[in-house]
């Protein structure tokens, strides 16, 4: 089994980092407005204290946040076997995905900025089947661009027998 780049850490802490950043404003404008507001449908215990919204979000998000793309890397799997593709991902649950070679329709490999930032890409085999599509997260872009030339390649040979 092949792992994804080391450097996908660094991707996923970087998107954390983004996510948790954008729901602490979220809850600070949410608490500054609802602290200024004197509304009386807001319940009196937040609006006597709505600096709560703001710790409560950082005391609820920040663990999940620190520690899911670690829990991703020691997860994320991937191999080229023979006619298979298979691919293991997830943080809360897992998903095992099989790609029969002979299935498959396009390879697109693609970059984000942050990904292109850590020269990482993200694989993209599709099927007619989406069940049976697959996503490679974090590979090294370089890594990206031979699986997905060796598995156009491979996917053209087997069609090429089957006719």
């Amino acid at each position: 089994m092949n792992r994804v780049s080391r450097k996908a850490v660094g991707l996923w802490l970087l998107e954390s980092l983004v996510a948790f950043v954008l729901f602490l404003v979220a809850s600070l404008v949410v608490a500054r407005w609802v602290g200024g507001s004197g509304w009386s449908w807001v319940p009196g215990w937040f609006a006597d204290a709505p600096w709560s919204l703001p710790v409560a979000t950082v005391v609820l998000t920040l663990p999940f946040l620190l520690t899911e793309p670690f829990v991703r890397y020691a997860v994320h799997r991937w191999e080229l076997s023979g006619d298979v593709v298979y691919a293991r991902s997830g943080y809360l649950t897992r998903e095992w995905v099989f790609v029969p070679v002979s299935r498959i329709q396009t390879v697109d490999k693609g970059q984000g900025w942050f990904e292109r930032l850590l020269g990482l890409a993200t694989l993209e085999i599709r099927t007619a089947s989406h069940a049976g599509s697959s996503t490679i997260k974090g590979l090294d872009f370089r890594v990206a661009a031979g699986l997905a030339e060796q598995l156009a390649r491979r996917a053209e040979e087997l069609r090429d027998d089957a006719t």
